[in-house]
């Protein structure tokens, strides 16, 4: 039988757990322990807000868990209220980066140079949308920019219609 002729079945993309988990403030990870790590993304984040102050300790210390200390974290300075140069988390200080990563990632150095980019979830996507999307992002094989994760999955307003984008100063 060649492989053409074998029916495709897809694996559910989580765990049926995960999907009743994810809320937001909720991080998604694949961490992968080998140096080849061959995802556009290492995993995903759906903030309550766009508030760097209270949003970030939170994500940082669950990846200082997985990942041991975060050293610096980078977001993109026109989708976030007011970013500091540094936090104190955990005892622990961490340098905000303001680059111009896209509102859709967040990049995480652990030590001098070990990156992590993390797909961010608008805070205000539904919850089916920010499951999509998540699974999507922490595919093994995924491929996929976070920008076009985002517009395969858009977020909606809890009225059933379409959010608008927030303005930008």
């Amino acid at each position: 039988m060649a492989d053409s002729d074998t029916p495709q079945t897809h694996p559910l993309l989580l765990p049926d757990a995960i999907h009743q988990a994810v809320k937001p403030g909720t991080a998604l990870l694949r961490l992968e322990t080998t140096r080849s790590r061959e995802g556009v993304l290492d995993g995903a984040w759906w903030p309550r807000s766009r508030n760097v102050e209270s949003e970030l300790p939170a994500l940082v210390s669950v990846l200082t868990e997985h990942l041991g200390p975060i050293t610096r974290v980078g977001l993109d300075a026109t989708a976030w209220l007011g970013i500091p140069t540094r936090l104190v988390i955990d005892d622990q200080v961490v340098h905000l980066d303001s680059d111009p990563v896209g509102d859709d990632t967040v990049l995480i150095t652990r030590g001098d140079n070990d990156h992590f980019a993390l797909l961010v979830v608008p805070p205000d996507t539904t919850a089916d949308a920010a499951r999509e999307a998540m699974a999507r992002a922490v595919r093994a094989d995924n491929i996929t920019q976070a920008a076009q994760i985002l517009v395969a999955t858009p977020p909606e307003a809890a009225d059933g219609g379409s959010a608008k984008p927030a303005a930008r100063s």
